[in-house]
């Protein structure tokens, strides 16, 4: 029996790639700040490079372990492509052993500091991809296998650009990478899939993978992704633990009724809030992957027990309920602090 036939890989749709069910993605450990909530105590006050390089290769080393086969890093994930290219030198990893995704579009600017005013530029240009792209395969190179628009919205144009379609394509023939993929972000995410559904360049579909946020509290985007699922492209989740409000670390006053609920329906004493919004995600059938945004080992572990934790219809009925509307998603999600 294959490793796919046996449940440990998933084909990523008609990409021809194939991955875990859960991802490691590094955006966590590839810069000294971010979004996630409880940082503080994921990561030590002082993160210069070599520190977080070392907490990225030790999440690494646990993910290849434990059966993790796609890894996500970006442009604007800091150094984050750098990280994992040295970890893949390092630990003499064969190109066979994992799948790579990197996103393009915007560029890191906050130069390692904590307290940067802004941390990352969007920019969705042909040039922007063809300069990132460059980057990105330095790092990378033949081991690039999904290339992604980072956050590709309807009001970027992105979707609509013929000569940013065509060069998209382009790369995929000449084979800088063997996939083309985009990511989603925002209220608008699943006009941006509808579009992205009907991309066409040099009489070929576009895109083969899509990114999305999807999780108990933003289940929007859910139909476009059934229906993107069924037109042959790969489904990667983000954002699946709401940017640490669907963990433990969530101590935001605002969100104390929903810990409540999600403590209450959590089937065991030893499930957390995390792995029980992981085995949500996990339990929808369109979802092909499910990145783990870990900053810690212990993180990992119960992300990765996530995928042995049923659900019973109810409980899926009741973590359903605790949806919140897109814009009110959205807003909050602006309002998080980098840290």
């Amino acid at each position: 029996m294959s490793s796919i036939e046996s449940g440990r890989l998933v084909r990523l749709g008609s990409s021809g790639l194939t991955a875990s069910r859960l991802g490691l993605g590094l955006a966590a450990v590839g810069r000294p700040a971010y979004i996630n909530l409880g940082r503080a105590r994921d990561l030590p006050p002082s993160r210069p490079p070599e520190a977080m390089y070392a907490r990225a290769a030790m999440l690494l080393d646990v993910a290849l372990a434990a059966g993790i086969r796609y890894v996500d890093v970006a442009r604007s994930y800091g150094r984050a492509e750098e990280f994992l290219a040295r970890w893949l030198a390092e630990r003499h990893v064969s190109a066979e052993a994992l799948t790579i995704g990197s996103k393009w579009g915007y560029r890191y600017t906050a130069d390692w500091r904590m307290d940067a005013t802004v941390h990352e530029e969007k920019e969705l240009s042909p040039a922007r991809f063809a300069s990132q792209l460059a980057e990105s395969r330095a790092f990378l190179g033949e081991r690039l296998a999904l290339y992604q628009i980072h956050s590709a919205t309807v009001e970027s144009g992105a979707l609509s650009d013929p000569a940013l379609l065509a060069a998209l394509v382009a790369g995929r023939r000449a084979g800088a990478y063997r996939a083309v993929g985009l990511t989603l972000t925002g209220p608008r995410a699943p006009e941006a899939l509808a579009l992205a559904l009907e991309a066409r360049a040099e009489g070929e579909h576009v895109f083969q993978v899509v990114q999305a946020t999807f999780n108990c509290l933003e289940p929007s985007i859910a139909p476009l992704l059934v229906r993107a699922h069924d037109a042959g492209l790969g489904v990667i989740v983000k954002e699946a633990l709401a940017n640490g409000r669907l963990t433990p670390a969530n101590d935001r006053p605002e969100d104390a009724a929903l810990r409540r609920t999600l403590e209450d329906l959590a089937p065991r004493p030893d499930v957390t809030i995390d792995r029980l919004a992981l085995a949500f995600v996990l339990a929808h059938p369109f979802v092909d992957v499910v990145l783990s945004g870990a900053a810690t080992t212990e993180q990992l572990a119960s992300h990765v027990a996530a995928l042995a934790l049923p659900l019973e219809p109810s409980e899926r009925r009741a973590l359903s309920a605790v949806a919140e509307a897109p814009e009110r998603y959205w807003a909050t999600r602006a309002g998080l602090p980098w840290a």
